[in-house]
């Protein structure tokens, strides 16, 4: 995917920047694509440092204007999707600091759903400018992570992406495995 990216980077070359932050908000406004591939196309692109402060531009806004078009098109949503984490079911009834540190730890850890952690704080009440601080806030460190993380792996040659693979499925494996185990009570 981040390979289309690039070429559109390439033939629109001018445009580039922002072709990137526009992706990066329809991804933002989804909630269920990764941006991963965003960020590796704007790495290679731009290069470490500027794709990454793309790449936070991106989903930053992308953030902030999903939160806006949740906030008014979704305040009545169903809660349902929110059941499965307590954190973000609590983040609904959170105002001011309360609001703004659960929104910005939530943002901090890696296995959160971007998605998730804006629709709770846009179906809550939680104010704009307190959501939107501490989110672009949160995903500093978690955006540098995720950039060194995709840099290294687009740096290696096809023997370090094989040996990643290979443990990948084997993860997988092992995950898929113990989930077929019938728990003893």
């Amino acid at each position: 995917m981040e390979d289309r990216l690039i070429y559109y980077f390439q033939e629109y070359e001018h445009f580039a920047i922002l072709i990137s932050i526009g992706i990066s908000i329809i991804v933002a406004v989804l909630g269920v694509i990764p941006s991963f591939f965003v960020t590796a196309a704007n790495l290679i692109f731009f290069g470490f440092w500027m794709g990454t402060i793309i790449s936070f531009v991106g989903e930053a806004l992308g953030a902030i204007i999903a939160f806006y078009l949740y906030r008014k098109g979704l305040k009545q949503f169903s809660q349902k999707p929110l059941d499965k984490y307590p954190k973000l079911k609590r983040l609904v009834h959170l105002k001011g600091k309360d609001a703004f540190y659960l929104i910005l730890s939530l943002r901090l850890l890696p296995f959160v759903p971007s998605g998730l952690v804006t629709l709770a704080g846009a179906i809550g009440s939680v104010s704009f400018i307190t959501f939107a601080i501490a989110s672009s806030i949160g995903k500093i460190p978690a955006l540098l992570i995720e950039a060194y993380s995709v840099y290294q792996i687009t740096q290696f040659e096809w023997q370090g992406k094989m040996i990643l693979s290979i443990a990948a499925i084997y993860l997988i494996f092992v995950v898929w495995k113990k989930r077929k185990q019938p728990t003893s009570v």
